[in-house]
């Protein structure tokens, strides 16, 4: 055979390399699949098309989807939210709902600012059960129940408030010093903490509000917003359930604090020349937001249960100021007649307590999930 036939028979069965122009592939390195994709076949994609990379999550932002997805706690977030709420504005809107009539007692022509008043009292309206007029009934003495429940709720409102300013001032500022510098600070609160474990809180409460309960009546009676309609003894009864409660909250912040202190960011702040107080300030403080919410939120319960209990016990608000708890003891007599006025501020008492209880747990869920069994 020639060798010519040779050659051309190999050059037939080898096959040709393929002389269409074909785009360069793209370096993979920082392009999304799409856009890769869309070089090799030659598409052209328009800059909508092209999907932005999503920016990772800060902790605190993961902690609030936590929190968003736990169902229970968006619930009592609600209830808490109207707790807060119907207290605030409520009561001048009720005010102004409904008609003017003859009051049978006084003779006098009366408007819903008055007969809608929480101290308001009409004898010949004793006992009455829900109505156009009063929409959820009058008590023993013909107060509006409704107007007595939204004063109760902002009653336990403003104890809760000022209890959780005292109870994170002083647990904070204790706890941080304790855990950071240590020494005689941790020693004198390790003592005083246990001290107050071992003698219960709410009776400690109950001896400060029986000791100077007379007191307050006499001296903050006359103080306006304070004293005024028998709620001289709340400024009392605030700080006996704050001082009960302040230690627990050091506790927590000492234990976070050593943990903190020994962080890599903490000691790159002391390399380069940051004093005690500006890491405190910049680096401990704002660290510690997650464990104190949760722990003010846990602890907003045991003070409106502890408010209500004193002034259940007639040691807290006096008549004829109104109280979840003061509501309880005045209708706990005609129980059997009228169970609807133990009822109403007792759910209401059950329903902010749970509220809270289920907040403070789903915060503590969504904050340190690995703390969840």
């Amino acid at each position: 055979m020639d060798t010519r036939d040779k050659d051309t028979e190999y050059s037939q069965g080898i096959m040709s390399p393929d002389s269409t122009a074909r785009p360069p592939l793209p370096d993979a390195l920082g392009t999304s699949d799409a856009t890769i994709m869309a070089t090799i076949t030659g598409d052209r994609m328009t800059p909508t098309e092209i999907e932005p990379e999503q920016k990772s999550l800060t902790p605190f932002q993961e902690s609030l989807r936590r929190l968003r997805r736990d169902t229970r706690a968006m619930i009592s977030l609600a209830f808490i939210a109207l707790f807060v709420i119907i207290p605030l504005i409520g009561p001048p809107i009720y005010q102004h709902i409904g008609g003017p009539y003859k009051s049978n007692v006084t003779g006098q022509i009366i408007g819903p600012e008055v007969y809608h008043n929480p101290f308001h009292q009409e004898l010949d309206r004793q006992n009455e059960g829900p109505s156009a007029q009063y929409w959820l009934g009058t008590d023993g003495i013909g107060r509006d129940l409704l107007a007595r429940l939204m004063q109760g709720m902002l009653i336990s409102l403003v104890v809760a408030v000022l209890v959780e300013i005292v109870d994170i001032v002083l647990g904070v500022l204790v706890g941080v010093l304790a855990g950071f510098y240590g020494g005689w600070i941790d020693q004198v609160l390790a003592r005083f903490t246990d001290v107050m474990f071992a003698f219960p809180g709410l009776l400690f409460a109950i001896l400060l509000a029986g000791i100077f309960g007379p007191w307050a009546d006499t001296h903050l009676s006359t103080i306006p917003l304070i004293g005024a309609n028998g709620d001289a003894r709340l400024l009392i009864v605030s700080l006996a359930l704050a001082f009960t409660a302040w230690p627990l909250m050091a506790r927590y912040v000492r234990g976070q604090t050593l943990q903190l202190k020994e962080q890599q960011f903490v000691e790159a702040a002391r390399t380069v020349g940051s004093s005690d107080a500006k890491i405190i300030l910049r680096h401990i403080v704002p660290n510690l937001f997650s464990i104190v919410i949760v722990a003010a939120t846990l602890d907003i319960s045991n003070t409106i249960i502890g408010e209500a209990g004193l002034s259940l016990l007639n040691l807290g608000v006096q008549p004829p100021g109104s109280s979840l708890g003061l509501m309880i003891s005045d209708a706990a007599t005609t129980l059997s007649l009228y169970p609807w006025e133990v009822l109403l501020p007792s759910i209401v008492l059950t329903i902010i307590v749970l509220a809270f209880s289920f907040l403070g747990d789903g915060l503590r869920d969504a904050f340190d999930p690995r703390g969840k069994n």
